[in-house]
């Protein structure tokens, strides 16, 4: 079937500039709204890192002390620390050489300790993606509103972050054998 004549190519005109109309007003308002979004970025309520008392800020101690960056086994103040969360990893993996108080992400953005989640979020992605919606990690504050996070080094000792074997406890006392 073909159509001819002028009223209907107007029609046709007319049909198609309001649909491209149309298009142009749905594009912008959610253009509007994603902008908006990037603007205002979700903020996470910090409880502060689980620092030993005395060791922080890391510059009281390194303050132009120059950065060894060899692995090896340390013999002096941090000896205690055994890195066994990766292997053939280093304190400088995590840790940045050139400012002791922050910590450095693999593209070399400097964060500070309350945001460690984004160090360990670089290689456990979908725990990352459970802590910021609640299902992994502890948080803390009303349901609908300000909620306090707790960082995964609060749980997670960093440098060997799997946890220790436990002894389960014994079952509850059933109420029929109460006396």
């Amino acid at each position: 079937m073909q159509y001819k004549g002028r009223g209907f190519t107007v029609v046709c005109a007319v049909v198609a500039t309001l649909a491209g109309f149309l298009m142009l007003l749905t594009f912008l308002s959610h253009s509007a709204e994603s902008e908006n979004e990037e603007e205002l970025p979700k903020k996470f309520f910090i409880a502060p890192p689980p620092f030993t008392p005395g060791i922080f800020p890391c510059s009281q101690c390194h303050q132009g002390m120059p950065a060894n960056r060899k692995p090896r086994k340390l013999e002096q103040m941090h000896q205690d620390i055994v890195l066994k969360h990766m292997p053939n990893g280093w304190c400088f993996d995590c840790h940045n050489p050139d400012d002791r108080d922050k910590l450095r992400l693999a593209n070399g953005r400097l964060i500070k300790f309350e945001e460690s989640y984004y160090l360990c979020g670089q290689c456990h992605g979908t725990v990352f993606r459970d802590w910021k919606v609640g299902l992994h990690g502890k948080r803390t504050g009303m349901w609908n509103g300000e909620k306090k996070y707790l960082l995964c080094v609060n749980c997670h000792w960093p440098h060997e972050p799997t946890f220790k074997p436990i002894q389960p406890l014994p079952p509850p006392v059933r109420p029929s054998d109460i006396k």
